[in-house]
């Protein structure tokens, strides 16, 4: 969410007195001193919000409003003025304004209405991208979800992937959702109109798979932990393969398929079938950053489902659970989420008694761990990778304990 706030006011030291007051609160304030210097700040992509001064030379803030809300109907604009004036608070409301404060407004009113403002448009915000997602069509935007660089990429391998028509592996780590996974390249295919049929391939005989296929005519047959399947059944499912039934095969496993192989445990001629099409689910240990994105969505889908309000999620909450490792990944922050939501959760938040320091300390370890991870161990590499000066890099890890050796294979 931004926290942005756009302080537009023609009175030197009041305008000074507002933006010491938001920046104190961790607020990112753009100061202008009348409506034509912040006029090319205000426009349909500014995430923030603005207060803005009643009375000022030239434009005053009825003109701001007008124009703000020419720009964005839903952009949240805060008026103050200098006297104590009903007739125009009033009609600042009618005319669409956030809300309407008198000078001087104690610190405490100011920062709370601002923000109020700041969620309200964070929300405003987040709605219409879902939205977007919603009238694009676009499943692997709406249930694949994290903001980090390697959701990303896992969102843009899916829709590559489900454009083609070959067989598909998917892989990830216990509790990765590879079964949603499977089902989002689906719906995202030419196919997306048949089935998606599923089948845990432990103990799926000839016969069975066979009409797990016929099920899935038109669509897409997903087997789970394709690893399990009879060694029969594989010889089968290769046969029916080569005479291209009219269904899409989408196996999954968390297990390193190409290591059974080689060990004589899978059929090498199915493995070679379905994995020219590969689909890797990367942890949350690699993503950690995803963490906060995913916990909130799972709580919102919690909440819904129990037809209650969400309950906030603090910073306190985010910092305890970046500061885990989450082996069980999506599938245990999900559990998590649920049993937070229905208040019965096993202490979350366990170092809500932590302060600001502690909570960064936590998020920053868990940050240089996921970086070190994906580059192997390789310290000047995971130093890049976060933008950081390699010296300071290697300061944080020494200050943490944290050794790059440990990360490598």
């Amino acid at each position: 969410m931004s926290r942005t706030v756009l302080v537009v006011d023609d009175d030197a030291p009041v305008r000074e007195a507002l933006t010491q007051t938001l920046e104190l609160a961790d607020m990112n304030v753009i100061a202008a001193g009348s409506f034509v210097a912040a006029k090319d700040r205000i426009n349909a992509g500014f995430d923030g919000v603005i207060l803005s001064d009643m009375r000022m030379p030239g434009r005053d803030g009825f003109h701001l409003l007008a124009y703000a809300h020419a720009q964005d109907p839903d952009l949240p604009v805060i008026l103050l003025t200098g006297e104590g004036d009903i007739p125009m608070a009033v009609r600042a409301m009618e005319a669409g304004a956030f809300d309407f404060m008198e000078k001087p407004c104690a610190p405490a009113q100011l920062l709370a209405v601002t923000e109020r403002a700041l969620k309200t448009r964070g929300l405003i915000l987040e709605n219409r991208r879902l939205l977007q997602i919603v009238e694009t069509g676009d499943p692997a935007g709406r249930m694949i979800f994290g903001s980090s660089d390697l959701a990303d990429s896992l969102r843009t391998k899916v829709r590559r992937v489900a454009s083609a028509a070959a067989e598909v592996l998917v892989t990830g780590p216990y509790g990765s959702g590879i079964s949603k996974v499977a089902e989002v390249i689906h719906l995202s295919s030419a196919r997306s109109k048949g089935p998606f049929v599923k089948r845990a391939a432990e103990g799926l005989t000839p016969i069975a798979v066979a009409e797990a296929l016929q099920s899935a005519s038109g669509g897409c047959l997903f087997l789970d932990e394709v690893t399990s399947l009879p060694a029969q059944t594989q010889l089968s499912l290769i046969e029916i393969l080569e005479n291209a039934p009219d269904a899409r095969l989408i196996a999954g496993t968390n297990r390193d398929l190409h290591a059974l192989v080689a060990e004589g445990r899978f059929h090498a001629d199915l493995y070679y079938r379905i994995e020219v099409m590969t689909v890797r689910i990367p942890s949350l240990a690699e993503r950690p950053e995803d963490i906060p994105t995913m916990f909130r969505r799972y709580v919102d889908q919690a909440a819904e489902q129990s037809g209650i309000t969400p309950p906030e999620v603090t910073p306190q909450i985010v910092a305890s659970l970046m500061a885990r490792d989450w082996p069980g990944n999506a599938r245990a922050l999900m559990s998590a989420a649920m049993r937070f939501v229905m208040g019965v959760a096993d202490d979350p938040v366990s170092d809500t008694e932590l302060g600001l320091v502690e909570q960064m300390a936590q998020v920053e370890q868990s940050l240089l761990r996921a970086a070190l991870r994906r580059a192997g161990g390789q310290a000047s590499a995971a130093a890049l990778a976060l933008h950081v000066p390699r010296k300071t890099f290697y300061d944080k890890l020494a200050r943490y304990g944290i050794r790059p050796e440990d990360f490598r294979s």
